[in-house]
C-alpha cells in the first residue's frame, strides 16, 4: 500500500494549494461487443504479486485527518497527469487490487490442455470478483419487448461482431405474437446447420399474412467516435462499421461460419498456420460507391499493421491475449520495428497466410471481430495514412476513420448519412461483391437520447422504428393501448456483461471534455478518504454486497423480471465447459471436475474456499440445469455489515477514521434527462446508504444528459479521465469463443475495463 503518512502530510499540503482555485473541471449500457459495450475494452508482462489482503504492518493509529473548514471544492489543477508517474502509480495499485488475479490469468497461457485453461482462467475469474472492484449487474435482454424483427434471422452467435450484420434480417410490416415467436426458434433449432433456415422462415411469415420489408429502422443511443475499425474498441463504433467491411470468415443466421472474403483456407498440422484463399473480384469504394481499388490479400496485412500501429486498445487480441500471430507482441511492444517479421503475408495476390506462435484453438472464432477486418492499403495513404514509426493519428493531414466519407468500403452497405445525435443511414452497396443476397436495402439509425421513457415506445407503436423494449413506463403504456398482451414477450439474454465499476484512485473531477459538466462537490478531504477506502478489499465488499440489484433493475424492466437478467460474473457461467476431468488444486486442496463442469461451477468452488461470500454459480438454477443468471447472487447486508466492520478498524489504523458523522463520501453520475437512469442512481443511494447504516454517503452527480454521463466514465480512454466514484454505463460483450476475451479487459494497460476502476 502507499506511505500512508507521506500521503497524509502530502494531502495537507494539497489541501491548502488547492484553495486558491475553483473546482471546476464512458459498452454504454445500451452497446455491446468488443465491446466496451463497451465497448471491446492490454496489457503489460508486469510481474504478478501475489496479493492476499493483509493489515498494514503498523499497527499503532497513525494521525488521522484533521477537520478542514470551509474546504475547497477539487480543482482540476490538483493532479498533473505525466505517463511515468501514472503508470507507476497504476502498477503498484494494480498489483494489490488485482496482482493475484493477474497471476492465475497468466498461469492459464501455461496450460497443456484446454480443461486445464478454463480451470485457471475460472480461478483467475474469482479472485476478480473476490476482489470487489467491480459489481456485476444485468446481461442484455430478459426484458419485456414488441417487435418485427423476426427471431434468428440476424447471427446469434455469442461473440464478435456479426450479430451486428443485418443484412439478411427479416423485418415484419406488423409486431410477431409470442406464439409465433416460439415456433419460429423451436423451427431455427430444428434447422440449425441444415443451411434451411432462411427459406423456410420467410415462406412462413407469408403464410401467416405478414409481408416482409426491405428497410430496417432502429434506434441507438450514442454516435461513433471513429469509422477505423482497427482503431477502437467500443461497441458504439463497432456496431455501425462492421456493416461497411466483410470479414474473411463470418456467422451466419444459423450460427455456422461461412466463407466471406475468403472463400476457403488450410491449417498446417500443428494448428500455426492458416492459409486462405481470397475471393477475386471484390472491390472497394468510397462512401459515393465509386470504385477505388480492388481488395487483395496485401489489405489484410496492411490491416494488421494499422491495428498494432495504432493502439487503439485491441491490439494485443492479435498478439499474446488472443490470437497470437507470431511476433505480433514484440512489434507492440517495440522490440522488432520491421514489420515483415510479423506473421502475416501475402503470398501472392489472392493468397493470405498468417502464422501463430502456438496452436490457438479458437482463432477461427476471432475472424468474426473488427481485428481482422481489412483495410485498403491505397486508400488509407491517400488519406494521409502511415505505417510504422510514422503512424501519426494526430497529423492534421490525416484523415482515414474521421468520417464516413474517409473510409474504404468492401461490405454490404455505403453510409449515406450520418448527422451526430440524430440519423444514421447505411444503403445497400451497389458494388458489393454478394449484392444479390442482400434483403435489407436499407437499414436506418434513429438516435435517442433517452430523456423520454416513451419514446421508443411510441416510435415502434407508429412503425417509425421496428421494436423496442418496454421500460416500465412503456409497458403500462402497450397495456393500456392493447399491445402488451397481444405482442410483449421476453427477449433473449446474452453473453454482454454489465458492470458497475469502483474507481479506486479518482482523478477527474469534471468531464475530460468539457470541465463544465460533472463538477464534483467533494472535498479534497472527502476525495482522498474514498480512495483510500476504495483500496481496502474489505470496503469494497461491504460495498458490493451492499446493492439491492433487483431494485436497481427494477426501475428499467419491471418488478416482475427484475431477476431476470441479473448477471453475477463477468464471464457468464456457462460460457464454456471442461471438455474432459481435470483436477485442479484450490487453496492447498485438490478438486476434481468432471467433464461437462460449467466453467462458473469452478469460479464458484473458489470463492467458496476464499470465504467470500458471493453467490456466482447456482446448480439450482434454470430448471436445475445450473446458471450464473436470473438471481440476486451478491446482494448480502449480513455479508456487507461484516465486511464493513473489518474495513473500518483496517483503515483505522492508516488513519482513516470512519464514523456516520464523517462518512466516506460517494459520488454517482447519472444522465438527468432519464427517469430510468435517475432511479437507478437513487437505489444506488438508498442501498449503500441503508445498508452500511450511513457509514457511507452517496452523492448522486447531474450530468443533465447521456452525452455528459457517457462523457463521465465511458468515452475516457484512461483511468484519470474517469469522473466517478461508481460507474454503470458499460459493459463487456465477447469477442471470441473463450473465456479470455473478457479476463484481457482487466488486466494491466490502458484501453482495458480496468481504466474503469481508475487506472492505467
Amino acid at each position: 500500500m502507499k506511505n500512508i503518512k507521506k500521503l497524509l502530510a502530502l494531502l495537507l499540503v494539497v489541501v491548502m494549494v488547492a484553495a486558491l482555485f475553483v473546482g471546476c473541471q464512458e459498452n454504454p449500457t445500451t452497446t455491446t461487443g468488443g465491446k466496451d459495450t463497451t465497448p471491446p475494452d492490454t496489457k503489460t508482462d508486469t510481474t504478478p504479486v501475489n496479493t492476499d489482503e493483509q493489515p498494514p504492518e503498523t499497527t499503532e493509529p497513525e494521525e488521522t485527518l484533521p477537520p478542514i473548514e470551509d474546504d475547497p471544492r477539487l480543482a482540476v489543477e490538483a493532479f498533473e497527469y505525466s505517463p511515468e508517474g501514472w503508470y507507476d502509480e497504476s502498477d503498484k495499485l494494480y498489483d494489490e487490487t488485482l496482482g493475484e488475479y493477474y497471476e492465475y490469468y497468466m498461469k492459464s497461457f501455461e496450460a497443456t490442455s484446454m480443461a486445464e485453461r478454463y480451470a485457471l482462467q475460472a480461478i483467475a475469474e474469482a479472485k476478480l470478483l473476490g476482489s470487489a472492484i467491480m459489481i456485476p449487474t444485468t446481461t442484455k435482454g430478459g426484458n419485456y419487448a414488441i417487435t418485427r424483427v423476426v427471431p434468428k434471422t440476424a447471427n446469434t452467435t455469442l461473440w464478435g461482431n456479426d450479430s451486428d450484420r443485418f443484412h439478411n434480417v427479416v423485418v415484419l410490416n406488423d409486431f410477431l405474437t409470442p406464439e409465433l415467436r416460439d415456433e419460429i426458434k423451436a423451427k431455427w433449432a430444428e434447422l440449425k446447420g441444415t443451411g434451411t433456415f432462411e427459406a423456410w422462415v420467410r415462406e412462413f411469415v407469408v403464410s401467416k399474412g405478414y409481408e416482409i420489408q426491405d428497410t430496417y429502422t432502429l434506434g441507438y443511443t450514442s454516435d461513433p467516435q471513429t469509422w477505423d475499425p482497427l482503431n477502437t474498441y467500443r461497441s458504439a463504433d463497432s456496431e455501425a462499421i462492421v456493416n461497411t467491411y466483410d470479414g474473411l470468415l463470418e456467422y451466419d443466421l444459423e450460427n455456422v461460419q461461412q466463407p466471406a472474403i475468403a472463400e476457403s483456407y488450410t491449417v498446417n498440422e500443428d494448428g500455426t498456420v492458416y492459409t486462405f484463399k481470397i475471393r477475386q473480384g471484390v472491390v472497394w469504394t468510397d462512401s459515393q460507391g465509386r470504385k477505388v481499388a480492388d481488395l487483395t490479400a496485401d489489405d489484410f496485412v496492411a490491416a494488421l499493421q494499422h491495428l498494432l500501429d495504432a493502439q487503439g486498445g485491441l491490439e494485443t487480441l492479435a498478439a499474446d491475449d488472443g490470437a497470437k500471430i507470431l511476433n505480433a507482441q514484440k512489434y507492440i511492444d517495440g522490440e522488432i520495428t520491421d514489420f515483415a517479421e510479423v506473421g502475416v503475408k501475402a503470398l501472392d495476390e489472392y493468397t493470405l497466410e498468417y502464422t501463430l506462435e502456438e496452436n490457438v484453438p479458437f482463432f477461427t472464432s476471432m475472424l468474426g471481430y473488427n481485428i481482422f477486418a481489412p483495410m485498403c492499403r491505397s486508400y488509407y495513404t491517400s488519406q494521409g495514412g502511415k505505417f510504422g514509426a510514422e503512424y501519426d493519428a494526430e497529423d492534421p493531414g490525416y484523415l482515414y476513420g474521421k468520417d464516413p466519407d474517409h473510409i474504404a468500403y468492401c461490405g454490404p452497405y455505403l453510409v449515406t448519412n450520418a448527422t451526430e445525435s440524430n440519423t444514421i443511414v447505411f444503403q445497400a452497396n451497389p458494388e458489393y461483391w454478394n449484392k444479390d443476397n442482400i434483403t435489407i436495402k436499407t437499414i436506418t439509425w434513429l438516435f435517442n437520447d433517452g430523456s423520454d421513457d416513451l419514446k421508443a415506445y411510441n416510435d415502434a407503436k407508429a412503425g417509425t422504428i421496428a421494436g423496442c423494449g418496454l421500460n416500465t413506463s412503456a409497458a403500462e403504456a402497450a397495456k393500456k393501448d392493447g399491445l402488451f398482451d397481444k405482442y410483449a414477450y421476453i427477449s433473449d439474454t446474452d453473453a454482454t456483461s454489465y458492470m458497475a465499476f469502483f474507481n479506486i484512485n479518482r482523478k477527474a473531477y469534471a468531464n475530460f471534455n468539457d470541465a463544465s459538466v460533472g463538477v464534483s462537490t467533494k472535498t479534497m478531504y472527502d476525495a482522498e478518504r474514498y480512495n483510500l477506502a476504495m483500496q481496502n478489499v474489505h470496503f469494497r465488499r461491504a460495498m458490493a454486497a451492499s446493492l439491492d440489484r433487483g431494485s436497481y433493475n427494477a426501475q428499467s424492466v419491471g418488478e416482475d423480471l427484475k431477476y431476470n437478467n441479473l448477471r453475477n460474473s463477468y464471464v457468464p457461467g456457462n460460457f464454456v465447459s471442461l471438455p474432459e476431468e481435470y483436477t485442479v488444486e484450490i487453496n492447498g486442496t485438490n478438486m476434481t471436475f468432471p467433464a461437462g463442469t460449467n466453467y462458473g461451477e469452478i469460479v464458484q468452488a473458489q470463492l467458496d474456499a476464499d470465504g467470500v461470500a458471493f453467490k456466482v454459480w447456482d446448480p439450482e438454477a434454470d430448471g436445475g440445469i445450473g446458471s450464473g443468471d436470473g438471481y440476486d447472487g451478491w446482494y448480502n447486508p449480513e455479508y456487507a455489515k461484516a465486511e464493513l466492520a473489518i474495513a473500518i478498524e483496517e483503515l483505522a489504523k492508516v488513519g482513516v477514521i470512519i464514523t456516520k458523522e464523517d462518512p466516506i463520501v460517494m459520488e454517482i453520475p447519472y444522465a438527468g434527462n432519464s427517469e430510468v437512469r435517475t432511479n437507478r442512481a437513487n437505489v444506488f443511494k438508498q442501498s449503500f446508504e441503508t445498508t452500511l447504516d450511513n457509514f457511507v454517503e452517496v452523492r448522486l452527480l447531474d450530468c443533465v444528459d447521456t452525452a455528459g454521463w457517457l462523457y463521465a466514465g465511458y468515452y475516457p480512454d484512461f483511468g484519470y479521465q474517469m469522473n466517478a466514484d461508481l460507474m454503470d454505463v458499460s459493459g463487456w460483450g465477447p469477442d471470441y469463443g473463450d473465456p479470455q476475451t473478457y479476463l484481457a479487459t482487466m488486466t494491466p494497460a490502458p484501453g482495458g475495463m480496468v481504466k474503469s476502476c481508475g487506472m492505467y
